[in-house]
């Protein structure tokens, strides 16, 4: 039997996977209405194809509790935030859920990290958490880091044809875990040593927000002497070895807004580029800030209560709003004009913000400014009712003119 520990964004999806693969699984969180949600056979997000694999796994026999269980295998996905002083891992969660694993678990059991954390954070944190609780590695339990490469909007194709990295200290024990994740896993799965499948995990995710940084950068350039970034891209884009990526408002989630801050936590003598890449995409939100502002400015509309942010999820056609840029831009309007902007998202269905809407015509009859944040199906179905708005689109998704751009 497998037992998850924490059923979020990762840990659900993954439980379900298994279950639906004839693997007997029990989901573990703390939070007991969650638990009591799912027993009743209800969600707790939104995602495509979720809904049919997590009636596959009830049928198959997945049960969920706050209790962990005494088994030989655990998957522990319990988030992993940064202390904003340092910027250094905290992995306060992952210690907890381990040594509670510890409490329970069989002589021998497997203990699988999938929670993503900084190079060298199992040997600094983890290991010596189990050692003073006296077991000895490598025969009372093994550890091995098994991150997650999933992202929001298409969890289910991802963990079935992204390839997986699974670090271990016995390769007995890897492929032991490799024959696991391979009951629902189509692609490679690579075996290493877990301190590489630390460093590969966070690379990957820096890989991308540098990127992501450029074509931010590049915005700001191109808007500070009137030139057009998305005609420049398009053109740049032809080169054979050129693929830059289009600007946005911020950079948001659990994966890519975070993970490269463990990076610069850990070398901050040696992560410039990144460390540069972080505060170009954290400073998106106040550029977009700044954009509202010019056409404020330019049409002399003095009354923010016009203002209208559609999009509340940190990307299209998902209910996450981990790390959302709309949320850093909401804080900065706060601080620097005045209280009143409008608020809406199609896939949040709870109150989150002060003056968010839950209908799509009420608040588009409140506004005269409509910010465009993220690039849900949804308004792109319904740009016609949006034509008579200003429009500031920080994603680029309308091509009528008089729309301003980033």
């Amino acid at each position: 039997m497998v037992n998850v520990i924490g059923l979020g964004y990762i840990g659900l999806p993954t439980a379900l996977m298994l279950a639906r693969s004839g693997i007997e699984v029990i989901g573990t969180d703390i939070n007991q209405e969650l638990v009591d949600s799912l027993s009743q056979g209800k969600l707790t997000f939104e995602e495509e194809g979720l809904e049919e694999l997590f009636k596959e796994a009830i049928n198959k026999g997945i049960k969920f509790t706050t209790e962990y269980q005494k088994t030989d295998t655990y998957i522990i996905t319990v988030p992993t935030p940064f202390v904003n002083s340092s910027k250094k891992i905290d992995c306060k969660y992952v210690v907890s859920a381990v040594n509670t694993v510890l409490d329970v678990c069989e002589k021998g059991a497997v203990l699988i990290i999938e929670s993503t954390i900084s190079p060298g954070s199992i040997d600094k944190h983890i290991r010596p958490a189990i050692e003073k609780r006296g077991f000895t590695l490598g025969e009372d339990v093994h550890l091995v880091h098994a991150p997650e490469r999933i992202i929001p909007g298409n969890m289910i194709y991802e963990l079935e044809y992204n390839s997986r990295t699974i670090g271990a200290d016995d390769s007995v024990i890897g492929e032991k875990v490799k024959e696991l994740y391979s009951s629902f896993c189509k692609s490679e799965i690579v075996l290493t040593d877990i301190r590489t499948a630390e460093m590969s995990k966070v690379v990957e995710n820096t890989y991308r927000d540098v990127n992501i940084a450029f074509a931010n950068e590049l915005a700001k350039i191109c808007r500070a002497d009137n030139m057009d970034v998305y005609e420049i891209i398009r053109i740049a884009n032809k080169h054979p070895r050129v693929n830059i990526l289009q600007p946005g408002p911020g950079v948001g989630g659990h994966c890519i807004s975070v993970d490269p801050w463990f990076l610069v936590g850990d070398y901050p003598d040696l992560t410039n580029l990144i460390l540069t890449a972080r505060k170009t995409n954290d400073s998106m939100p106040t550029h977009v800030l700044g954009r509202i502002r010019d056409i404020m400015r330019e049409h002399k509309i003095n009354d923010i209560s016009k203002i209208g942010i559609y999009g509340l999820a940190y990307k299209e056609n998902v209910d996450d709003t981990r790390e959302s840029p709309t949320l850093q831009l909401l804080k900065r309007m706060d601080e620097h004009l005045a209280f009143g902007v409008k608020v809406y998202d199609p896939f949040i269905k709870k109150r989150i913000v002060d003056h968010q809407f839950m209908n799509f015509g009420d608040f588009l009859n409140e506004i005269e400014i409509l910010v465009i944040m993220t690039a849900h199906d949804h308004i792109k179905n319904n740009l016609e009712l949006v034509k008579d708005k200003l429009i500031l689109d920080t994603k680029n998704i309308c091509n009528f003119d008089g729309v301003y751009k980033l």
